[in-house]
C-alpha cells in the first residue's frame, strides 16, 4: 500500500489512475455486456477518492474520473467529432468533481460507522443527481445511466418497474460503496454488511410485490432492416431495398410494418411516386408501414425528422416530428461559438428542427403505437408519456450506420429493453443498419437480434399489456428522493457547523497595558 501510495503523490499519475478507474464501468454495458461487473466497478475509483491528500485533489479526482467515464462511454463518436469528443468528455466529466469531493468528505481516513451508513444513502444520491443533470438534452442526454447497464438482468427490470432505470443506479452505486468500505474500512463492516441486504431486501420486495403485466392479446409487427447502403444515389436505392424486403412481408398476416430512422429521403409531398409506392406496399402486405422521413419539409422551411405512418390509401396523416435532436449530429448548440466543430469532424451542417409535442397513433387493427426516434429511446419520461397517454406499443426508429463496428449498435438496441420495462409496454427498435430488437413488456428479449450485417426483414409476434407499472404511476421518485437525502445532509451539516462555532470559546478581551508617568508601558519584571 505504501508503494501504492508513493506511485500516486504524482499528481499527474493520480489523474491518470482516476480516468482509468472512471472508465472500467463501462465494461458492464454492451458491448462486453459484463453486467455483473457494475457491482464492483466503481470501487477502484471510490479508494482512490477516499486517499485523496485534500479535499482540492479530491475534486480533480473525480473530474478525471468522470472525464474517463464518459470518454470510454462515447468512445465510438472518435470518428466523426475527432478532438472534439475529449473537449465533451472534458466538461461532462466536470459533473463528477463534487461527487469526488463527497466521497473523500464520507470516506476518509477511518471514518465512525454512522458516517459510513449515511454515505450508503448519501453518495448514492450524488450520482443520481450527476446523473440527472448530464440528462438533459442539450448536454448528450441520459446514454451511459449505470442502471441501464442491467438491461438482460430479470431482477433489475423488475426494479426498473418500479423505480425506473434511476432506482438501479441508485441500489448499483449503494453496492459499490458498501464494498469499498468492506476492502479498504474493515473496521464498518457492519454497515456495509447491513447496506448489501438492504439491497437484497429491496431487489426480493420488488420482485414478489410488484405488479406485472398483464398481456391481453398479440400482435405481429414486422421489422425492415436494409443495411448498409453507400455511394451516389443512396436514398433511391436504399428505398428500392426496403421495397423488396416488406414485399416478401405479403402472406405473413402481419399488424404494422415498421421501417429505420431516415427511412425515406424525400419528402413524401414533394414525391408522390414514393407515396403511391408505400400505399402498395400496404395494399399488399394488409398492414399499414410506419416510415421515417429525413427531408426538408415542403409545408414549412427546415428540415426534420418525422415518423409517418403510410396506410393502403397514401399517408394517413398520422404525423410524429422528432423533439430531441442530437448534439452535433443534428444540430451544434451555440452554434456562433461551437460552429468550427463542423471542420474537425461530422457535425451536423445544417440544424435540424423539433416537433412540439409527442404522438400516439392509431396503426390499424385497434393497434395504437407511440413513436419515438433515435435516442429519443434512452429518455425515461418520453416512454412513460407515450405509456399514460395510450400507446400500447413503444417503437424507435433508429439509424447508427455511422458507428456500424463500435459498441454503439449493441448499447443503443438495449434501451429499448429498459423502457419496456419501466412501462410495461412491448417495445420495438427498428433501425436501418442494426441492431433492431423487440421487448415484451416485462423487458424480455423477443426472437433475436438482426445484427449489424443483415439485409433483412423480420417478423415478431408481440404481447400487449394492460395496467399501469409503479414507475409510470409515481415517475422518477428515486430521483426526487435523492434531492430529498442531499437537502437533509445539507441542512444536517449546516446544523453541525452552526453547533461548533457556538460552543467555541469566546477570545478574551484584550487588556491594555498600564503605562507610566512617562507614558510608556509597564514592562513585566522591571
Amino acid at each position: 500500500m505504501k508503494r501504492i501510495g508513493h506511485w500516486l503523490a504524482s499528481p499527474w499519475r493520480r489523474s491518470a489512475a482516476a480516468m482509468a478507474a472512471g472508465a472500467l464501468p463501462v465494461l458492464a454495458y454492451p458491448e462486453p455486456s459484463l453486467w455483473w461487473f457494475a457491482y464492483v466497478a466503481l470501487v477502484p475509483w471510490i479508494a482512490l477518492l477516499r486517499s485523496a491528500p485534500t479535499a482540492k485533489r479530491a475534486l480533480y479526482d473525480g473530474w478525471w474520473g468522470g472525464f474517463g467515464f464518459m470518454l470510454a462511454m462515447h468512445h465510438w463518436l472518435l470518428p466523426s467529432l475527432h478532438v472534439f469528443t475529449f473537449v465533451i468528455a472534458a466538461l461532462l466529466g466536470a459533473l463528477w468533481a463534487p461527487w469526488g469531493w463527497l466521497v473523500r468528505r464520507f470516506l476518509a481516513g477511518q471514518p465512525p460507522p454512522g458516517r459510513v451508513a449515511a454515505a450508503l444513502a448519501v453518495l448514492p444520491s450524488g450520482w443520481l443527481l450527476v446523473e440527472l443533470v448530464r440528462s438533459w438534452q442539450g448536454l448528450g442526454g441520459p446514454w451511459g445511466v449505470l442502471g441501464s447497464s442491467q438491461w438482460q438482468v430479470e431482477p433489475a427490470l423488475r426494479l426498473v418497474s418500479v423505480g425506473g432505470v434511476w432506482l438501479v443506479s441508485f441500489l448499483v452505486v449503494a453496492v459499490n460503496v458498501a464494498v469499498a468500505v468492506l476492502v479498504a474500512v474493515r473496521r464498518c463492516r457492519v454497515p456495509a454488511v447491513a447496506g448489501l441486504l438492504a439491497t437484497a431486501v429491496a431487489t426480493s420486495a420488488a420482485w414478489v410485490w410488484s405488479p406485472r403485466p398483464d398481456v391481453s392479446d398479440r400482435v405481429r409487427i414486422a421489422v425492415v432492416q436494409p443495411g448498409v447502403i453507400q455511394g451516389a444515389g443512396k436514398a433511391e436505392r436504399r428505398f428500392d431495398r426496403e421495397e423488396q424486403l416488406t414485399r416478401e412481408l405479403a402472406g405473413q398476416d402481419v399488424d404494422l410494418v415498421v421501417w429505420g430512422e431516415s427511412s425515406v429521403g424525400y419528402d413524401l409531398d414533394d414525391r408522390p411516386d414514393f407515396a403511391r409506392r408505400l400505399a402498395a406496399l400496404a395494399r399488399e402486405t394488409g398492414a399499414n408501414i410506419l416510415v421515417n422521413v429525413d427531408a426538408r419539409r415542403s409545408d414549412k422551411p427546415g428540415i426534420y425528422k418525422s415518423s409517418i405512418l403510410v396506410g393502403p390509401d397514401g399517408p394517413t396523416g398520422a404525423r410524429y416530428d422528432k423533439m430531441r435532436l442530437v448534439p452535433f449530429g443534428e444540430y451544434i448548440p451555440l452554434r456562433s461559438l461551437l460552429g468550427w466543430a463542423t471542420s474537425v469532424g461530422k457535425a451536423a451542417a445544417e440544424d435540424r428542427r423539433r416537433g412540439t409535442e409527442q404522438v400516439v397513433m392509431d396503426a390499424g387493427h385497434g393497434l395504437r403505437i407511440g413513436p419515438m426516434v433515435c435516442f429519443e429511446s434512452a429518455f425515461s419520461d418520453m416512454s412513460r408519456n407515450l405509456a399514460d397517454d395510450g400507446a400500447e406499443v413503444l417503437i424507435a426508429q433508429s439509424a447508427t450506420s455511422t458507428f456500424q463496428q463500435s459498441w454503439a449498435p449493441e448499447q443503443h438496441a438495449s434501451l429499448a429493453a429498459l423502457r419496456a420495462a419501466e412501462t410495461g409496454r412491448p417495445m420495438v427498435h427498428a433501425t436501418l443498419t442494426g441492431v433492431s430488437a423487440v421487448y415484451g413488456p416485462s423487458g424480455q428479449r423477443m426472437g433475436s437480434w438482426l445484427g449489424t450485417d443483415e439485409s433483412t426483414s423480420a417478423v415478431y409476434t408481440v404481447p400487449l399489456a394492460g395496467g399501469t407499472t409503479p414507475y409510470v404511476r409515481f415517475g422518477d421518485w428515486p430521483v426526487q428522493a435523492a434531492l430529498l437525502i442531499i437537502a437533509a445532509w445539507g441542512a444536517s451539516e449546516g446544523v453541525r457547523t452552526l453547533r461548533l462555532r457556538l460552543r467555541r470559546p469566546a477570545p478574551e478581551p484584550h487588556v491594555q497595558p498600564a503605562r507610566t508617568a512617562h507614558g510608556s508601558p509597564v514592562r513585566p519584571g522591571r
